[in-house]
């Protein structure tokens, strides 16, 4: 993408959605560290209790709802880490989704808001349609209004002096005729790449007892439950999208292994956030000590 990692091992959003914490976490060894996902106006996310752990199953369940500060904190937030931090040690990406007051016939409006605001202060932009929590997000996976907004963010990047590369994050629970259709729309909108997966709102195989899972309600499930589902994703889409493209990998990453099982399907960078809370922050530095770093 024209950008230089230190080393392939990032944050998943949803961890520092508000930018609070990217010196701190940078400390911890990653490579790069995404924000978000941010909305451009400030919203409190879906009722309490709203995030469960599965010790069983080494996962989570979470509904947070796209709970965050809003669009101008983060822009300043990041603004003012910037200014301090010129080294560029570490890569921020910028997750950007719509509000829940937002009808997806407008969704485009909030998109580009964030784009526009956080240009100046990230590396990369992430486009998330794929979170289960926000009422109809989902939809905008399909492929007329998924074009239409990643064609309008397009347009907008190449009026800017630097243009950034702009991914999607989908969803692990879509078909292999909905894989193509993203495939297709990457090539056609000339995306940069993909992240694969988002959480799923499948419940199979889990060891947790089920009323207990039912108890939970609902909600993206995320951590080795989903792995084996997100490494075919890739397999599948890196298949379909050739070489050029760049697949972020990220789903059940709790060890090197699950890491390496990631970049042999055909990922180029992987990310954590539930291998995290199970594993602690030592697991970035594990993963990297049997990671070549990437030039």
């Amino acid at each position: 993408m024209g950008l230089e990692f230190p080393n392939p091992v990032g944050l998943a959003a949803g961890f520092d959605k508000d930018g609070r914490h990217i010196e701190s976490l940078a400390c911890l060894g990653f490579g790069f560290i995404e924000v978000g996902t941010v909305t451009p106006l400030p919203q409190e996310g879906n009722p309490r209790p709203r995030l469960f752990r599965l010790p069983a199953d080494r996962a989570l369940i979470n509904r947070m709802g796209f709970n965050n500060e809003g669009l101008g904190a983060l822009a300043e937030r990041l603004k003012a880490w910037r200014t301090k931090n010129t080294s560029g040690k570490v890569l921020i990406g910028g997750n950007i989704g719509k509000n829940k007051v937002t009808p997806n016939e407008a969704a485009e409006s909030d998109y580009l808001k964030c784009f526009d605001a956080l240009h100046p202060w990230v590396d990369y932009f992430v486009v998330n349609v794929s979170s289960p929590n926000t009422p109809g997000l989902r939809a905008l996976q399909e492929k007329a209004p998924l074009t239409r907004l990643l064609t309008l963010l397009q347009e907008k990047n190449r009026t800017l002096e630097l243009p950034r590369p702009i991914l999607l994050k989908i969803a692990p629970d879509l078909s292999d005729n909905q894989l193509d259709d993203i495939a297709a729309i990457i090539g056609d909108t000339d995306l940069a790449g993909v992240i694969a997966t988002n959480t799923t709102i499948s419940r199979k195989g889990l060891n947790t007892p089920e009323a207990e899972v039912n108890a939970m309600g609902a909600g993206g499930l995320s951590g080795a439950p989903v792995r084996a589902r997100a490494t075919a994703v890739i397999r599948y889409l890196r298949e379909k999208l050739g070489k050029d493209a760049v697949i972020i990998g990220v789903g059940g990453i709790d060890s090197p292994e699950a890491a390496r099982e990631k970049l042999d399907a055909g990922a180029d960078l992987v990310q954590v956030y539930t291998g995290m809370i199970y594993e602690g922050p030592a697991l970035v530095k594990r993963i990297c000590d049997v990671t070549p770093t990437l030039r």
